[in-house]
């Protein structure tokens, strides 16, 4: 079956994964500067004291084999009890080591995926529109979720793991160098054997692993399109299509996941048993040499005896299971890797760009005009802006004048959207926009709340380019009502207030009484308190809207922009909103686009878009005695798509 592999298992150079898993620690050091060391600590001593045994059954078997000529046996236990109280007590102080970094990593690991997911979170809130308009929410979501998740396996499990049996490994290693340099050199011929096996099929394992985590997200995203879009699949009837569709996704990610645990299932058994059978040649060739007296070539000048092979058998067994330990964190390693580099990839991403510093400030004006900053709210806005050539400082009355000259714009270079558009709206006015879809209507609402920039030519807010007003505080006063409807989980009251956080209760209850909502409102269960879940599935699309309508009321804005604001509500409903509509826009310059023109008749300039390009602009009786595109339009027997 034909595949769609951009991007799934993607050539990564080992520094490209070493510097993820400096970066994970990097924050976990971060965040828990205190408790990672002692996690450390802990970890390294249960592993020191798991190493020990091998040291005191050879120094037992050796005093046994002392005092069995003899038969002294009281002599024997004055010398073997102290040993094994020792031991004991190592073992209880390894408990209690166990025990503590067990729980240490259990705060740090999900207090980590907590900041992790928060640093997500505040990134994601920084990204520019372009960012979701190129990326798949269900695949965003997989972040969350799936991404972070390997990173919980990582910290939780393969870390501490990795750091008890690579901490073993390495004592157990030097015991043995200690008692016999011969038998060690056995011991690394079969590890020697274990890392080619495990840089086969470990290497196979992770490129499906890294595969996985991609497929997994392309999956997530397509479910969420599905779902989002169920009622359109069902009117359509395309639910054998949109089945083979998810099948063929679905495949996708069986396939990785299969061979990545494959490779993955394979590797531990095939280490088990090399494992075994190099416990089986030491303990032959030990054999061997005690049955020859064959010289022992040690760091502790012991000569070879039954007291040094049956630990060395000990320690063999504990050393190949350590490393087959080591073998099977590999994976949740490599799973963790690619999960990292995900969600490194969007905290990284370049937030968007915001280089202005004309701010939007509350200011009293005094009888003879002077204008002063003020720190309570007086609902007189001014635009501070401050002179870097002379430092000074001057306030521009927030009047709601917007200027479009010669703006040009195009979302993928080469192809324009919009060309040499140049709109003037003084405050006060309704300028509406009107054209076939796909016209630029919504494009010149998005360039005034800079969600992009403009190629070329300049937009001006009371005389002053948007590029140097802050975007935050641009954005603060225009009031948006959007085509398609977001409500949030919360109370119909908390979704109103949306627009403006601070809002009193009476003010929210105003706004929706402006709207025509507070009717439809009041008969709710509970009114005003009513939950909304959903984006606000147990409403109407015309309450939605309703809503929509009165959030932006009660952000009291100066400058509105209605997109398609009334295009879901029918024509009863519309006359009631229309009237909310026309008080809520009094005073205020207002961008109306409509497909129905009934809607723009009373408009001040009515701008006809087509291609990009406004080509007819008016009033309403002065458009129709052209008798051009608008007049068509507007005495057709049809509205606009």
């Amino acid at each position: 079956m034909p595949r769609n592999t951009k991007g799934y298992g993607a050539p990564r150079k080992p520094g490209d994964a070493l510097k993820s898993i400096r970066r994970v620690l990097g924050l976990l050091k971060q965040f828990y500067p205190k408790l990672l060391p002692v996690t450390f600590v802990c970890i390294l001593f249960s592993s020191a004291t798991s190493s020990v045994p091998a040291i005191f059954l050879q120094k037992v078997i050796a005093d046994i084999q002392t005092y069995s000529v003899s038969g002294d046996w009281e002599s024997a236990k004055a010398v073997i009890y102290p040993k094994v109280g020792v031991l004991i007590t190592l073992y209880v102080l390894s408990i209690m080591c166990i025990t503590l970094w067990q729980q240490l990593v259990a705060i740090m690991t999900h207090g980590f995926l907590n900041k992790m997911r928060c640093k997500l979170f505040d990134s994601m809130q920084n990204l520019p529109i372009r960012y979701f308009d190129t990326h798949k929410h269900g695949d965003i979501m997989s972040h969350y979720t799936n991404d972070i998740d390997t990173l919980r396996q990582m910290i939780s499990q393969a870390l501490p793991s990795l750091i008890q049996a690579g901490s073993v490994v390495v004592c157990v290693f030097a015991i043995m160098l200690y008692y016999s340099v011969w038998l060690t050199l056995v011991v690394l011929a079969g590890v020697f054997a274990m890392l080619m096996v495990s840089k086969k099929i470990g290497g196979g394992s992770a490129k499906y692993f890294i595969r996985q985590q991609a497929a997994v997200g392309k999956t997530e995203g397509f479910v969420q399109e599905m779902m989002h879009g169920q009622k359109v699949v069902q009117v359509f009837c395309h639910e054998a299509k949109t089945q083979k569709d998810f099948d063929e996704v679905n495949d996708a990610l069986y396939e990785d996941m299969y061979r990545a645990n494959a490779y993955a299932n394979a590797l531990v058994p095939i280490i088990m048993n090399i494992g075994n059978v190099l416990y089986v040649i030491i303990a032959t060739i030990g054999g061997v040499l005690l049955l020859t007296h064959a010289p022992n070539l040690s760091l502790s000048g012991l000569p070879l005896s039954i007291s040094i092979v049956v630990p060395f058998l000990n320690m063999t067994k504990q050393f190949t299971g350590n490393l087959n330990q080591v073998t099977q964190q590999i994976n949740s390693v490599v799973m963790a890797v690619a999960g990292a580099e995900r969600v490194f990839a969007l905290i990284d991403e370049a937030p968007e760009a915001d280089d202005g510093y004309v701010t939007m400030v509350n200011v009293r004006t005094a009888a003879d005009g002077t204008v002063t900053e003020s720190d309570e709210i007086t609902h007189e806005w001014a635009w501070k802006h401050p002179h870097t050539a002379d430092g000074t400082i001057t306030y521009t009355p927030l009047r709601g004048e917007v200027t479009l000259d010669s703006v040009d714009f195009a979302y993928e270079e080469g192809k324009d959207v919009l060309h040499d558009v140049t709109v003037f709206a003084k405050p006060g006015q309704k300028v509406a926009f009107v054209g076939a879809t796909g016209a630029g209507k919504t494009t010149i609402t998005n360039l005034i709340n800079r969600f992009y920039d403009i190629a070329d030519g300049k937009i001006r807010y009371d005389g002053i380019n948007i590029n140097k007003i802050k975007k935050t505080d641009l954005r603060r006063s225009l009031g948006i009502v959007l085509q398609e409807t977001n409500l949030f989980t919360g109370s119909v009251m908390e979704n109103i207030r949306y627009g403006r956080l601070d809002a009193t209760d009476a003010e929210c209850v105003a706004a929706a009484k402006l709207a025509g909502a507070d009717d439809f409102i009041t008969r709710l269960p509970d009114g005003y308190d009513t939950l909304l879940s959903g984006n606000g599935a147990n409403l109407s699309q015309g309450q939605r809207q309703l809503i929509a309508i009165a959030r932006a009321a009660v952000a009291d804005p100066p400058v509105m922009i209605l997109d398609e604001a009334t295009s879901s509500i029918d024509t009863r409903t519309e006359a009631i909103v229309q009237r909310g509509m026309d008080a809520l826009m009094k005073g205020r310059t207002v961008f109306v686009i409509a497909h129905r023109l009934s809607t723009v008749k009373n408009s001040d300039v009515i701008m006809v878009l087509d291609h990009g390009k406004i080509i007819e602009r008016g009033s309403h009786e002065s458009l129709l005695e052209k008798k051009g595109t608008y007049y068509q339009l507007y005495t057709g027997a049809f509205e606009l798509d």
